[in-house]
């Protein structure tokens, strides 16, 4: 199933400190981007569920050319225009089923923790193989159903697992659709990136409730979850930090024919 989530109404507010990302890690996902991309530069991107942009302006610099962040909520987008605003990126009012860009305009398309969102993906899997030229890649960072990697907030809130199992699609369900439209499975990357330098640092983001996932628990399971965090985080105040590394899975694609 996938998760609707009205981000103008609170998680517009907070998502950008809960999900902020420490330098050194965005250039681990821009190194797996560059790694998995066309070799020609410059490349125009659309990063699609763009957010907050807070990968937005990276991937500007990193491809030296155009972004287009697709974004269905304003206050996300009003939050990206002053979070991340670089010259070569726009923030765009559209949605996966809608991309607001001519056929056939994109090098590269990413979409990050974006699939689950995605009302229709059958007509998501036909706009992006519309905008995106032959030979131009897709990379979708997303979880996949049965084969969720260990977060650490899964420690905390014993039902985290299943519920994002019930969230995320599955990967071979998922291959085969965009198969069908035209984009071919390239490879799956794994990707090692740094969370949080420390338990504590993670729960500060953590307590904003920005993981859309948390919707679908109670109050009481999100309060006694909450409340075991912050005493583990506690308890590890004052001893050497420990980072917070966490796997992430990039499946990449191609899309095909002339």
């Amino acid at each position: 199933m996938h998760i609707h989530v009205d981000y103008d109404e609170r998680l517009h507010a907070v998502y950008e400190r809960g999900r902020v990302l420490p330098p050194e890690t965005v250039a681990t996902w821009m190194a797996a981007l560059t790694r998995n991309a066309p070799a020609r530069r410059p490349l125009t991107v659309l990063d699609l569920g763009s957010g907050t942009g807070r990968f937005s302006d990276a991937i500007a610099e990193t491809f030296s050319g155009p972004v287009y962040g697709v974004e269905p909520s304003a206050r996300m987008r009003a939050q990206a225009e002053l979070s991340h605003p670089h010259p070569a990126v726009s923030y765009l009012d559209g949605r996966a089923e809608s991309v607001p860009l001519p056929d056939a305009s994109c090098d590269l398309a990413v979409m990050f923790l974006v699939l689950h969102h995605v009302d229709n993906r059958a007509l998501a899997v036909k706009e992006l193989t519309r905008v995106l030229r032959p030979g131009a890649r897709l990379m979708v960072h997303s979880g996949f159903s049965g084969q969720m990697h260990d977060h650490l907030w899964y420690r905390f809130f014993p039902r985290g697992r299943e519920v994002d199992d019930s969230v995320f699609p599955e990967l071979a369900e998922v291959v085969e659709q965009f198969a069908e439209a035209g984009l071919a499975r390239i490879a799956m990357d794994s990707v090692d990136q740094l969370v949080a330098p420390s338990l504590p640092a993670y729960y500060e983001r953590f307590r904003h409730r920005s993981f859309s996932t948390l919707q679908l628990m109670s109050e009481q399971e999100i309060a006694e979850g909450m409340a075991a965090m912050r005493e583990a985080a506690e308890q590890a105040a004052g001893t050497p930090p420990v980072p917070v590394i966490q796997t992430a899975d990039l499946l990449v694609l191609e899309r095909t024919g002339r």
